[in-house]
């Protein structure tokens, strides 16, 4: 969903009038000190006087703002600052209020509070409006093909797994923060890598439309680059690559693998491109000292930037995923539902979201509504039990295995017995279930996702190495492949 400037501008002034009707002394003071930039994809640009301005907006004011407006739109609402020690028009029609300094903590309220007057040598200017007869502004082109128009910011769910690489994506698009050149996001197949590269191209053509944007897979730069050489076209292909694009991004960079001469047009379109501080975003499945069969040269140059991972989501997060998808394409979803799904599909945002088309579309055809027990029925009969298996199946099988109790391994004894089935439990839970660390982590004890880390790498390595082990692990699979 796109808005106009003055669409924007009017949600956002609803969200200012319902927050400062909380408390308008306060509000007036603090947000003296703060400027209305943009309200695009659910991305709010505020400007700020200074930091200490900023924290305190962001804790007593942003919430209420923010979820004003995610009730007026239904986007999922981040915010990109600005600092500007230099502002001096306030938002909205606030009047302009002096410099707030650091000791001012204790605000008395009132409930009619003086207006105070701008000063003359700041004054506050209405905006701009363009006269009748001005020419119509620059109009957005038409979207490529290979660009999804629902891959916007605003419907991308961030949580604590892609929070890192969705904050870099918005500054690579120009929305505030510093900006990393180039962006590497790296991540698992189906976890959100596209829909954030979708998203800075969305972002970057609503504030410059005629910006000369490059979106391809690997695969077709290797594809694009293969017909330049065969019909003598390299010129034509170099500039393309190298001149007339403003912002490159390039999907799956892992298929260049092995790819020598690719590799090395890439290498030079890459250092053309960072030469005239152009921007530059690679996604890949693995982070780049893992890359196979890639130049040296190029995974150094990956790392140049910031390299932003993407984990599969958290429960959590998967909610609010799921809610989000509904509520984009109109499905009534119930809370009981969006838990039963999220629980049900950990690893792959995709496979979520497919799973709700698929229920929305049975409901459709049977008349049955999507509550609960429909939900049961459908993805017990289409999904094979070892997909289903919860991290308590697991537990079970294993105690069940080493004749244990289940308290024994959330409890907190470091026996080596128990802590060997703790160990391979968590083991079996990360390769069966594909579940994050942490959600492994809370389900035995709420222990340090770290300390899960070493647990399964450490069963990796003994599984290759001891034959016991390895005995243990087969008979448990069996045990879980039989059950399934």
């Amino acid at each position: 969903m796109s808005t106009s400037r003055d669409e924007s501008r009017a949600i956002f002034d609803r969200a200012i009038e319902h927050t400062r009707g909380l408390s308008p002394a306060t509000f007036d003071q603090w947000f003296g000190g703060v400027q209305f930039d943009d309200l695009t994809d659910g991305v709010l640009s505020l400007r700020v006087q200074n930091e200490f301005v900023l924290e305190w907006v962001k804790t007593n004011f942003l919430p209420t703002i923010t979820d004003k407006i995610r009730e007026l739109t239904g986007w999922s609402v981040q915010v990109a600052w600005t600092i500007d020690q230099h502002l001096e028009a306030p938002i909205a029609n606030v009047p302009q209020m002096p410099p707030v300094r650091p000791r001012s903590l204790v605000v008395r309220s009132s409930t009619n509070p003086p207006a105070a007057p701008a000063p003359p040598s700041a004054p506050v200017a209405a905006e701009p409006r363009a006269p009748a007869s001005a020419p119509a502004p620059l109009r957005r082109p038409a979207l490529p093909d290979d660009l999804n128009p629902k891959h916007t910011f605003a419907t991308f769910v961030v949580g604590p797994s892609n929070q890192l690489a969705h904050a870099a994506a918005i500054a690579a698009a120009g929305g505030g923060g510093r900006r990393y050149n180039p962006l590497f996001i790296c991540g698992g197949t189906g976890l959100g890598k596209t829909h954030l590269v979708h998203a800075i191209a969305h972002r970057v053509l609503d504030e410059r439309p005629g910006a000369r944007i490059i979106y391809v897979s690997a695969e077709r730069f290797t594809n694009d680059f293969i017909t330049a050489i065969q019909h003598h076209r390299m010129d034509d292909f170099r500039a393309k690559y190298r001149v007339h694009c403003d912002l490159l991004l390039v999907d799956d960079i892992q298929f260049l693998a092995g790819r020598e001469q690719t590799q090395e047009e890439f290498f030079h379109t890459f250092n053309a491109l960072h030469g005239l501080d152009r921007q530059i975003v690679v996604t890949s499945d693995k982070y780049p000292q893992n890359l196979e069969r890639m130049e040296e040269r190029l995974v150094s140059r990956f790392s140049w930037g910031l390299v932003a991972d993407i984990q599969a989501p958290e429960l959590e997060t998967r909610v609010a995923i799921v809610r989000n998808k509904a509520a984009l394409e109109g499905i009534v979803l119930p809370d009981d539902v969006a838990l039963y799904l999220a629980q049900v599909i950990r690893s792959n945002v995709r496979e979520l979201e497919g799973t709700l088309i698929r229920l929305a579309a049975k409901s459709s055809l049977t008349g049955r509504p999507v509550d609960l027990a429909f939900a049961r029925a459908e993805i017990t009969a289409a999904t094979p039990r070892a997909q289903i298996m919860s991290v308590e199946d697991i537990q079970r099988a294993v105690c069940h295995h080493f004749h244990l109790r289940s308290i024994d391994l959330t409890s907190k004894d470091r026996h080596k017995s128990i802590a060997f089935a703790r160990h391979v439990a968590m083991y079996l839970c990360k390769q069966r279930l594909k579940v994050s660390f942490p959600e492994i982590g809370r389900a035995f004890g709420n222990r340090d996702h770290t300390t899960v880390m070493s647990a399964v790498r450490k069963i990796e390595a003994q599984r290759d190495t001891d034959p016991q082990v390895r005995a243990h692990l087969e008979a448990l699979e069996r045990k879980l492949a039989g059950d399934s």
